[in-house]
């Protein structure tokens, strides 16, 4: 609030850019102003909420339409591939049509849960892939329903999504085989198909909530920030009505022509003066000229100013009020020119003659309003005359540089006054309007204790000098908040560009990288059935000539056509028995499991007594048993009904009898306890034999899988044993336990369901429960 020199006003200039800037001030200061930005942004983050919430609802239904037109293609890509291998294998045959549709199924046909029925002529199911999918001697309708083009249509009416007879919702294709008399059913549960789907689905999801959320955050914080600014410049405002109030009090007029554009803007004390209506806060100067007297040319005496190059206008002039009256008015201003527009302005202030010059009692009472008017405004207010002697001063204008009331006396030199005073120290200046040549300044300044000024100083028409500072922290806060807010929004909305970004790339890699899943899982399924299927024709193509040589070894060894010459060829004759017959077990052994890996083996599941079985193994191993004095006891349920392939249990048990016979030591003991245990039959065979270290249970049960290796081993074997009957026991639906503690004994247990529930391989875990009459 220091003092500026003044210095001469340029001549009235109109640069080439005067459209340009009238169409900034006009159009863009009207339409997009601060405040009209702030209504906008919340539209802006609402709309893009919208666009967000649109695009990831439509990815998630597009996505699902995707899934389903895929299942869709690959179902129908299955199905023809394996009408073709049919078309081309011998199917007159109707025991054979098993084999038949297990070797036309290409690889990967029954996962994801689909199904393949074959049936005849008559629609009956006569084989099925997986094989132990449950045939209960249902015909295809019983299946699909009757109202279904499928069956009618064949392979012209594609892949339809049907709602099965047990009210589960499938695809479903049919394809006719040519010049026979079966077609195949392909159908896969719809909730199986869309489960990839399912699982990506939740990723979109989760992007929209937290952007949602994020936004919601951002907005209410800047709504926040935005009434903040309100109340600041109502604040402002309020100081504004307050200098209004000052100028009313003191009747007299402020006038601010814009000499450029033609109009004059008045204060309500000059409308209350002229009686005009106080809407009328800007008027044209024409307006104001045909009110003036004929005598009275002020246009011509302001350009007349302003060509000379002076700084102020001191002007008397006449003017008809409202009333129909002269009023002689006084003009004092001074010439200012805007820097952003360049246009010229006469500020002032105007009054009526007779009233200045009058001496009337009334005078006093009205400097007294004017003083009071003074002291009661917010802003810190000072007033020096044109020798530089203070004038008038209010309470604020005291504090702000900390004077005493004996020093602001009217009449005090400008140099006492500063002399005494302690000004606060500026820590930021920034210069709003700087015009030097009409000497006046307007700048924002940052105290020291991080309060905001803004301070306009102006020189009057007589030579002195006004300055007025106005607090303005609260709407510098709120503004810095704003811009600060501003900001993080900016910065939010990269850093989620960046995440959508680095999310859609994440998506991709993990595309490719389930596609070589795929790829390598394929190529490994081919590989296990092309090494199944090549141990399955070596063993049988070496079963033949084995039961020859354990046929004519037996007959040497007994001596069936007379004795032999030598003893020795008797004793070279029997170690060719035992030892054709060990190869032949390991060969049915390997068979066996090949046949389990290729799903060719279907169980016959009948009523069966477990007690009787476990009585049969027994005396099968009992002649092996007693030759190495091993006692073989029984223990627990003598019978239990169950439902189960009998071969297969007693493979089962074999198996383990014989692994458990094979590890015990002479007079040792092996136990076999039939027990019952929720809705399973549990058959445990303890052994106190050699055991098995802890670290090496976990090489137990893979087929060829030894603890000895060949250089240490001292038990003869394939290592298939426990294979074969852990694989049985889980295409049961149960479940198969190895305990074992080196040096003390192994014990096995096996949980076989009383009424069981048939495991597809390719599924792991799938079936139905059979018919409960046992």
């Amino acid at each position: 609030m220091a003092r500026a020199r003044t210095a001469r006003q340029d001549g009235i200039t109109f640069s080439a850019s005067e459209i340009f800037q009238r169409f900034n001030a006009n159009f863009i200061g009207r339409h997009l102003s601060e405040k009209a930005l702030r209504r906008l942004i919340p539209y802006l983050l609402a709309l893009f909420l919208t666009v967000l919430l649109v695009s990831t609802l439509s990815h998630f239904f597009y996505g699902k339409r995707i899934a389903t037109d895929d299942a869709r293609n690959h179902i129908s890509l299955i199905a023809d591939t394996i009408a073709a291998n049919l078309r081309n294998a011998d199917t007159t045959n109707p025991s054979d049509w098993q084999n038949k549709l297990a070797a036309s199924l290409p690889a990967g046909a029954t996962l994801d849960g689909r199904q393949v029925l074959l049936t005849d002529a008559s629609g009956a199911v006569q084989a099925t892939a997986p094989i132990t999918l449950k045939r209960d001697g249902r015909a295809l309708l019983q299946i699909l329903g009757k109202d279904q083009p499928v069956t009618t249509f064949g392979a012209r009416a594609g892949v339809l999504e049907l709602t099965l007879n047990d009210g589960r919702e499938a695809l479903v294709t049919v394809r006719n085989i040519r010049k026979s008399q079966i077609s195949i059913t392909l159908l896969q549960p719809t909730d199986r198909a869309l489960r990839k789907w399912r699982q990506q689905a939740p990723m979109g999801t989760t992007l929209l909530l937290t952007t949602g959320l994020l936004l919601l955050l951002i907005g209410a914080s800047f709504r926040w920030l935005s009434e903040r600014s309100d109340r600041a410049e109502a604040a402002l405002a309020d100081r504004q009505r307050d200098l209004d109030a000052l100028s009313s009090a003191s009747s007299i007029g402020l006038w601010d022509w814009n000499v450029s554009r033609g109009h004059v803007r008045v204060s309500p004390s000059m409308s209350a003066l002229m009686g005009w209506s106080r809407e009328k806060a800007q008027i044209p100067f024409g307006e104001i000229a045909t009110a003036l007297h004929p005598d009275d040319d002020l246009f011509a005496a302001v350009k007349a100013a302003v060509r000379e190059g002076l700084e102020a206008l001191d002007r008397t002039f006449q003017i008809r009020a409202q009333n129909g009256n002269w009023k002689t008015l006084r003009l004092q201003g001074s010439f200012r020119r805007e820097e952003t527009s360049n246009e010229m302005h006469l500020t002032g202030v105007v009054s009526e003659q007779n009233a200045v010059q009058s001496s009337a009692p009334g005078t006093a009472k009205q400097d007294d309003q004017l003083h009071d008017a003074i002291e009661a405004i917010s802003e810190a207010f000072v007033l020096w005359d044109a020798d530089n002697r203070l004038v008038m001063c209010n309470e604020k204008y005291k504090q702000f540089y900390n004077l005493g009331d004996a020093v602001v006396a009217p009449g005090t030199p400008y140099e006492k006054v500063i002399a005494e005073a302690t000004a606060p120290i500026v820590r930021t200046r920034v210069t709003m309007n700087d015009n030097n040549s009409s000497g006046a300044h307007t700048y924002e300044a940052q105290l020291e204790d991080g309060n905001w000024l803004h301070i306009d100083e102006r020189r009057t028409n007589d030579g002195g000098y006004v300055s007025v500072g106005t607090d303005i922290t609260s709407l510098k806060k709120s503004q810095q908040r704003q811009l600060k807010s501003e900001e993080e929004l900016k910065a939010t909305i990269t850093d989620l560009r960046h995440s959508r970004r680095e999310l859609e790339q994440q998506k991709q890699q993990l595309v490719d990288l389930m596609e070589k899943y795929a790829t390598e899982k394929n190529r490994a399924e081919a590989a296990n059935r092309t090494k199944s299927e090549f141990l399955a024709n070596v063993s049988h193509e070496l079963r033949t000539p084995l039961n020859a040589v354990i046929g004519f070894s037996e007959i040497m060894k007994n001596g069936l056509f007379g004795p032999v010459g030598n003893p020795k060829y008797v004793e070279y004759a029997r170690d060719i028995h035992e030892s054709g017959k060990y190869l032949l077990e390991v060969i049915n052994d390997v068979l066996d499991m090949s046949k389990i890996e290729a799903g060719r083996i279907s169980l016959d599941i009948k009523p069966l007594d477990t007690g009787e079985i476990i009585d049969d193994s027994i005396r099968v191993v009992a002649p092996a048993a007693a030759e190495r004095a091993i006692e073989v006891k029984r223990a627990g349920l003598k019978q239990l009904k169950m439902r189960a392939d009998k071969r297969a249990v007693k493979q089962i048990l074999l198996n383990l009898l014989s692994n458990a016979l094979k590890f015990t030591p002479r007079d040792g003991k092996v136990t076999v306890r039939l027990t019952r245990a929720k809705g399973h039959a549990k058959i445990t065979i303890a052994d106190t034999g050699i055991g098995i270290p802890e670290s090496e249970l976990g090489k137990l049960c893979q087929p060829f899988e030894q603890v000895e290796n060949q250089l240490t081993k001292s038990h003869r074997g394939s290592g298939l044993g426990l294979a074969i009957s852990r694989s049985l026991v889980e295409m049961h639906g149960g479940k198969f336990e190895i305990k074992s503690t080196e040096a003390k004994g192994t014990t096995v247990i096996c949980h076989l369901p009383l009424k069981p529930i048939l495991v597809d391989d390719a599924e792991g875990a799938e079936g139905n429960a059979a018919d409960d009459n046992a």
